[in-house]
């Protein structure tokens, strides 16, 4: 999954960028409100975040105006509104804005994690932390996969992109959109590292007969199957 942080306390800004990467997150950070929202309408590589952590009193462009302008633009990404201020007027006006949650500082990481958890799982369309595809369960949270009531141990990089394709399970997944979701911006163009990871995916996932559970979309992406 990929965030955009737009926080211009420096501390707090490096604290979410590592907190969040360590957590298997890919994650983007600005402290600058225009540029927060030059990011979050997708440039420059033109891909959607998976949500955007966004602080109200920025410099250049304050967290109320960059929502309205990136909801007018009809961008529905998860938002996330991280702000001292704390006033109910506030968090009306956050939520009125199109904020999907806000949560006032100072809080408790873990409660951010699990706020984040929440809305990303909801917009996956699935209401609790265990995630069902035909034999395969997984455990949102935890970040444990089972095949039936066998617990399967995946590598961070292989769990990240099996999340992806479930989390996404409606649709097929372009090649590029994984990039963009599970490595950062250091993986060379035109490299093969999306086709390794879900050849590697295949043989900790897939029985040794029987078709994969994730199928390829020549030209397209990736699907996984749901049952």
């Amino acid at each position: 999954m990929r965030l955009l942080v737009i926080e211009d306390a420096d501390i707090l800004r490096q604290s979410l960028v590592t907190g969040l990467t360590d957590c298997g997150y890919v994650v983007d950070a600005t402290a600058d409100g225009k540029e927060g929202l030059w990011l979050a309408e997708g440039s420059p590589d033109n891909q959607p975040y998976d949500l955007i952590i966004l602080d109200i009193m920025l410099p250049g462009l304050n967290g109320f105006e960059l929502l309205q302008r990136l909801r007018a633009s009809g961008n529905d990404t998860l938002v996330l509104m991280l702000s001292a201020r704390d006033e109910t007027s506030d968090r009306i006006q956050g939520l009125r804005n199109g904020a999907d949650d806000y949560l006032p500082k100072p809080f408790d990481f873990d409660e951010l994690l699990a706020r984040i958890e929440a809305l990303i799982r909801r917009r996956g369309g699935t209401a609790s932390n265990l995630l069902q595809l035909g034999e395969l369960s997984i455990d949102l949270h935890r970040k444990q996969v089972y095949l039936g009531e066998r617990a399967i141990n995946l590598p961070p990089r292989e769990y990240a992109l099996l999340e992806c394709l479930a989390l996404n399970r409606h649709r097929i997944v372009s090649r590029q959109e994984i990039e963009q979701k599970i490595y950062d911006e250091r993986i060379e163009p035109m490299s093969n590292v999306v086709d390794s990871a879900i050849s590697n995916l295949r043989k900790l996932i897939d029985h040794d007969e029987g078709p994969s559970l994730i199928t390829t979309r020549r030209g397209r992406g990736y699907q996984i199957r749901q049952s």
